[in-house]
């Protein structure tokens, strides 16, 4: 089940009075641990987003086997891939925060990305997309960010802002998120580009 954001987390601040809101954000960790920091840091990120739902998504329940040719000819697309590439379709903003293992995706979202992609290959047509890292050590996934920059524009994605936090354990905190002054800065300058790209859109 995937798991929604509640309102009192700065969503619909202003349109709740009017029991409606203007935007609906997707949310998640490009990663399958049940501690996953990429997790937590794209809930921060959609929660600073006013005037919106959320869906904060739990990769969990999107299992799949590894992707062949030959198990998509002889058993089809999982159900799985379907349920997450509709999950997709149905944002107006998608907040993805990138897991790295060995500089590149971790495996099983690379899996889910693949068959997902085999249902339809522009997954990410239309759709804006606050592309997000963190990672323990100094880097922050930065290898991943780039292989993920480059890959999601070809599957459809505007990129409207990205950014890699490093040393999450060091530089974000659960009750104020990121805690290093210049670090903030550089996330609300890439937030503001996203906040003002869905202005455009709205």
């Amino acid at each position: 089940m995937d798991l929604r954001l509640p309102l009192p987390l700065h969503f619909c601040t202003i349109l709740l009075l009017k029991n409606t809101c203007s935007m609906h954000i997707v949310a998640f960790g490009a990663s399958y641990s049940s501690a996953s920091i990429n997790r937590q840091f794209a809930a921060w990120a959609a929660a600073r987003f006013e005037n919106s739902t959320a869906d904060l998504l739990d990769l969990n329940e999107y299992e799949l086997p590894v992707f062949t040719v030959d198990r998509e000819q002889t058993e089809g697309h999982p159900e799985a891939a379907h349920r997450f590439v509709e999950k997709i379709r149905s944002a107006d903003l998608l907040i993805i925060s990138l897991a790295e293992h060995n500089g590149t995706y971790t495996a099983a979202f690379k899996i889910l990305f693949d068959w997902s992609s085999r249902v339809q290959l522009k997954m990410f047509e239309g759709k804006t997309m606050f592309l997000l890292s963190t990672a323990p050590g100094a880097r922050g996934g930065l290898g991943v960010m780039e292989a993920a920059r480059v890959r999601f524009p070809i599957h459809g994605a505007e990129i409207a802002g990205h950014f890699s936090l490093p040393k999450f354990g060091e530089h974000f905190d659960p009750a104020h998120g990121i805690t290093d002054p210049d670090l903030r800065a550089a996330f609300e300058l890439q937030e503001a580009l996203v906040k003002s790209r869905m202005a455009e859109k709205a």
